[in-house]
């Protein structure tokens, strides 16, 4: 395996939370701990990407992001990576179809927090994504409802899994999803950048 590609064995169940993580926070933990132990995964990886499309502000430098990300997530069966520096890709589809090509054998699921399941319709190709993984949603504060009314869930509504049957999401073959309702920490990347702008200034001060 190439430098800066993750290790995966044959017919582990994988799951990929993409981001740009900056800064990474507890609540993108209790999303890795509770996806671990909702959809049935072996591992987890935090991808850490260069820059977001649908974000007009860049985002801190990749390197710095991704030695804080693994300062905070020390669980061995999550993996921190940039991986998508080294493959070039930027959109989630491209990247998802080419772990496929690199990984052929290895089942991924695309986690993502109900946030994300209510703008999913506006991402590029994301009908495309949602053919190729399954796609584990973990409920967030606020937005349980808007994604159980949104438009990606009304036209994948006939690929939802019950909630009982989460553990089977591992092993799913796509089109498939579902939601999973858990207590939720506030804390956003948001904040927190906010909160450090606010100390850094104090300083000067």
């Amino acid at each position: 395996m190439k430098q800066g590609f993750p290790l995966a064995a044959a017919g582990q169940r994988i799951g990929l939370l993409g981001g740009s993580f900056d800064p990474a926070h507890e609540g993108h933990v209790r999303i890795t701990d509770e996806a671990l132990k909702s959809f049935g995964l072996d591992r987890v990886w935090w991808l850490v990407t260069p820059g977001n499309p649908l974000k007009a502000r860049g985002p801190a430098p990749l390197a710095d992001r991704i030695a804080y990300a693994r300062e905070i997530m020390d669980d061995p069966r999550v993996t921190v990576t940039g991986i998508e520096a080294h493959l070039g890709t930027r959109l989630t589809v491209e990247t998802i179809a080419a772990l496929q090509t690199i990984y052929p054998r290895v089942r991924f699921v695309w986690l993502m927090g109900s946030d994300n399941l209510v703008q999913f319709d506006k991402w590029d190709r994301w009908q495309e994504i949602a053919a190729r993984v399954p796609l584990g949603v973990l409920a967030r504060p606020g937005s349980r409802l808007a994604a159980r009314r949104s438009k990606a869930a009304q036209i994948l509504a006939r690929f939802r899994l019950p909630e009982a049957e989460a553990q089977r999401l591992g092993s799913a073959d796509a089109p498939a999803w579902v939601m999973v309702n858990m207590p939720m920490s506030n804390a956003s990347s948001t904040a927190i950048r906010a909160a450090r702008r606010g100390r850094n200034a104090a300083r000067e001060g």
